[in-house]
């Protein structure tokens, strides 16, 4: 990583001796693996819906790929864990896009934690390069993309949920904003996809999150 590129707005992490850095573009960056962690992308969700008749625009493909890129500048990391739904759907030409994003980035190694949006055939990733297994698991941390916590001697850090956590205000104004979470047996990354929606968590005692605000990282809980 680079350190003079890694921004104040950014937050350190540690858990079971591993450390992570939050970034605002949500991601996280595995000092120990030298890896990206990026879940819930849904590259072609725009494409998917434009095809059935849905007047969405095509300006969320390009977000996701300005993100990525940025990430990867910023931390240099070995791997890239896509923590699943790497793709939203079907085969679309938003897969071509992505494959060529990546293949600029030939040192770099890329994991796929299968989710349930990720239906191509294994064809599709080998062409890219991309390696798809159920879990990565290193140095007592499990990434998947659905939470599993039920080896309580891994910390299990997960995708799928686009966790978000509602702020309220004096006026009894409330916004709810896409978040980190980190609880007693496992964590939830903040879906990096830009039409995505959020699932509204309710924390429990000794539980961390960190919600993403106009590109900052800010500890709420």
């Amino acid at each position: 990583m680079k350190p003079d590129s890694v921004e104040k707005k950014q937050v350190f992490v540690e858990i079971h001796n591993n450390g992570f850095l939050l970034l605002p573009q949500k991601a996280l960056y595995w000092q120990e693996e030298k890896a990206l962690v990026i879940a819930d992308l849904h590259i072609g969700k725009t494409n998917h819906f434009r095809r059935s008749g849905l007047p969405v625009p095509e300006a969320a493909n390009t977000s996701n790929y300005e993100k990525l890129i940025s990430c990867i500048q910023v931390c240099e990391p070995e791997k890239v864990i896509f923590a699943g739904d790497l793709f939203h759907s079907a085969y679309n030409q938003a897969w071509e896009e992505l494959g060529q994003l990546l293949q600029h980035f030939t040192s770099i190694r890329f994991y796929l934690t299968i989710g349930n949006h990720d239906v191509m055939s294994n064809h599709q990733y080998q062409r890219f390069n991309i390696q798809v297994i159920d879990t990565y698991l290193a140095n007592n941390i499990a990434i998947t993309h659905h939470p599993d916590a039920t080896d309580k001697k891994v910390y299990n850090l997960a995708g799928h949920v686009h966790p978000g956590f509602r702020l309220s205000g004096k006026a009894k104004q409330a916004l709810t904003l896409p978040c980190f979470y980190f609880g007693e047996d496992g964590g939830l990354l903040p879906a990096f996809g830009a039409f995505t929606g959020l699932s509204r968590i309710e924390p429990k005692v000794n539980d961390q999150i960190y919600v993403i605000v106009d590109q900052s990282i800010v500890k709420v809980c």
